[in-house]
């Protein structure tokens, strides 16, 4: 548990009860919780939560820009306690809403180092983020603060593999292109990447081959049809393995049935019930970050995006707040091994 300066538990950084305050009640924050000010929050929490409302790098519908917006207010609507996985991620790290990074709308370059300079910070002070964009694109420069000194591995969880080199008069930074540029980077071990759920037509046979021959693992949405969810989820937590880790979450890879919302939609994608097991199923991996991205709000009045967006947010939350737990378990342990101490009396 995280303490303040002064040793004191640190416990007030949790959404309150929908009994003590109604969930429709209030400013909208992700899943309630406190909004606090980035530069307040080092030493304070654990993971902060953050909007990334830019869209600038789409090439296909926009709207994306108020995902983050959408999200918010979808979220207002989770509880404490993740019925299905035991986890309670309140109870097990310190939680805040950290606001949105100031983008420029017009400006990609520009946009970029602004994510990059809003994370790194935050990445220096051992803070975990969960963003919600956005396009895909916002990945790469969160990638690059956190992948600074040490390339991560990564889950990847899309209809489409977010590798190309650029296009449009030679623009190398689209939604289409965030992983290739940090594998370029340096920032992204591909050796320790994995795609899953990549489906719908392509623009040519050779798009994918870039990231096969630098050894991203790639399971379309027919082999994980064929194969089956446990077996492939086992699949990504093999190759991903025990060092640290990012999880990213397109929307798009729902069907357009459970996620109309979204700027580049392809059918034959997963149902919301197969998108929660399979983010479930990565339960023990060392992730240091995740995002969700390209919740597109205006292009899906219902609000059934949103709401898939935000479930999908609790739940990668909840693994976060996982690895938080174990990674400070092994700081104990270590701690005692070196003191003779028994970690069983920390009470955090």
């Amino acid at each position: 548990m995280t303490r303040d300066s002064h040793g004191e538990r640190i416990a007030r950084h949790r959404p309150p009860s929908g009994m003590a305050s109604p969930r429709f009640s209030g400013i909208a924050s992700f899943m309630r919780l406190p909004v606090l000010d980035p530069a307040e929050a080092p030493g304070r929490i654990d993971i902060g939560l953050v909007g990334i409302p830019f869209d600038g790098a789409t090439t296909n519908r926009p709207g994306a820009r108020l995902g983050p917006r959408g999200v918010r207010e979808a979220s207002t609507g989770t509880r404490a306690l993740n019925a299905a996985t035991g986890v309670a991620p309140y109870d097990l790290a310190a939680c805040a809403d950290l606001g949105d990074v100031c983008v420029n709308p017009i400006d990609v370059a520009a946009t970029a180092r602004r994510i990059e300079d809003f994370y790194t910070p935050l990445a220096a002070a051992g803070i975990v983020p969960l963003s919600v964009g956005g396009d895909h694109f916002v990945t790469y420069p969160v990638l690059r603060a956190l992948g600074r000194h040490r390339p991560v591995g990564l889950v990847h969880i899309d209809a489409h593999s977010d590798t190309d080199d650029g296009q449009y008069d030679g623009s190398r930074m689209t939604h289409g292109t965030p992983f290739r540029r940090a594998i370029e980077d340096g920032v992204l071990d591909p050796t320790r990447m994995i795609q899953i759920g990549l489906r719908g037509s392509i623009d040519a046979a050779d798009e994918l081959d870039w990231a096969r021959e630098r050894g991203v693992r790639i399971v379309p949405m027919e082999a994980v049809m064929a194969r089956g969810l446990p077996e492939v989820a086992a699949e990504a937590l093999a190759v991903v393995g025990g060092g640290p880790a990012y999880l990213s979450f397109d929307i798009d890879a729902l069907d357009p049935a459970y996620a109309p919302g979204t700027g580049t939609p392809e059918m034959g994608g997963f149902t919301s019930r197969e998108a929660l097991f399979l983010v479930r199923a990565l339960s023990g991996l060392d992730l240091v970050g995740a995002d969700l991205v390209e919740v597109a709000p205006p292009l899906d009045p219902s609000g059934l995006t949103a709401l898939a967006g935000a479930t999908l947010t609790f739940e990668i939350l909840c693994l976060l707040a996982r690895a938080v737990a174990d990674r400070r378990a092994q700081a104990a342990a270590v701690d005692a091994d070196a003191s003779g101490a028994d970690p069983a009396a920390d009470d955090s």
